[in-house]
């Protein structure tokens, strides 16, 4: 028996999607394969403060949802982040192992850093190996491949009425939720828990979620999250107005006034949050 054909594929804000994912089909139905995924992460445009936890956390979900992209489709995969300069990551990939093919996925070229950098030819002279280049271009998703939606949520994280919310918009059709914590007063620790007690719900009910605890202002978390993540729609949970400094510091509109995606709104009682935390 011979053995599987091996593919790196190098992505990083397209690796979703799903152009990506139907060139790797292709390459299975002809033949067994072995696929390594890389996802040099993102630097910060200049002048746009991201830690560098957050960097690393939103490249981290974004491979892990194209691994289970992959799998749905009967593709076992693995996957790394890597170094944020594409080629070198590239190069240190073919270094460790022989492949036989590699794929890159880029934004389309108005869009893409990493065609302005050449990076396709440089692949293509340095490794002497067939180089696939795929353009997948960020839109509105088919709604039969999932609607993405981003969940932001502090306190009320683990609130019936958020988990009610997902659950009916999870019955209109697949969705993938990304569920952002800001950091908040709290603490970070607390925010970790929160989010992972959340996680687990969500798996429980058969929900397709990931989290990440994010910057502590939750509009900037949004907008980070929009970039990184190609969303759909927009999920907003909080307290009532009495208690709710985000709803004191306009959130809402602010994100409405940000994004042409919608943006729901979802009021947990205080008690509810209180039971969460048990």
């Amino acid at each position: 028996m011979s053995e599987p054909r091996k593919i790196l594929v190098v992505a990083n804000e397209t690796v979703t999607g799903q152009p990506l994912i139907d060139a790797v089909r292709r390459r299975a139905d002809g033949g067994s394969i072995s696929v390594h995924v890389i996802c040099p992460q993102n630097q910060p445009r200049h002048g746009y403060v991201i830690y560098d936890d957050t960097i690393r956390g939103a490249a981290e979900n974004r491979l892990a949802m194209t691994l289970a992209q992959l799998r749905e489709v009967g593709i076992e995969a693995t996957g790394d982040v890597e170094d944020p300069d594409p080629y070198s990551a590239t190069m240190d990939a073919v270094g460790e192992r022989d492949y036989d093919e590699i794929i890159i996925s880029t934004h389309p070229d108005t869009r893409s850093g990493w065609l302005r950098q050449d990076l396709i030819t440089r692949v293509e002279q340095a490794t002497r190996r067939p180089v696939e280049h795929v353009v997948v271009d960020l839109g509105p998703h088919d709604p039969d491949e999932g609607v993405r939606t981003l969940v932001v949520a502090n306190q009320t994280v683990g609130g019936q009425a958020l988990i009610d919310q997902l659950k009916r918009l999870a019955a209109e059709g697949p969705h993938r939720f990304i569920v952002v914590c800001p950091q908040g007063g709290a603490g970070e620790d607390d925010a970790h828990r929160r989010l992972a007690h959340t996680l687990k719900r969500l798996a429980d009910e058969g929900l397709e979620a990931i989290g990440q605890v994010t910057h502590p202002d939750p509009y900037t978390a949004i907008q980070q999250a929009l970039h990184f993540y190609g969303i759909d729609e927009v999920v907003i949970s909080t307290f009532p107005a009495t208690r709710s400094g985000w709803l004191r510091s306009d959130l809402l509109r602010r994100v409405q006034a940000s994004t042409d995606k919608p943006v729901h709104h979802v009021v947990v009682p205080t008690e509810q949050a209180e039971q969460a935390e048990v």
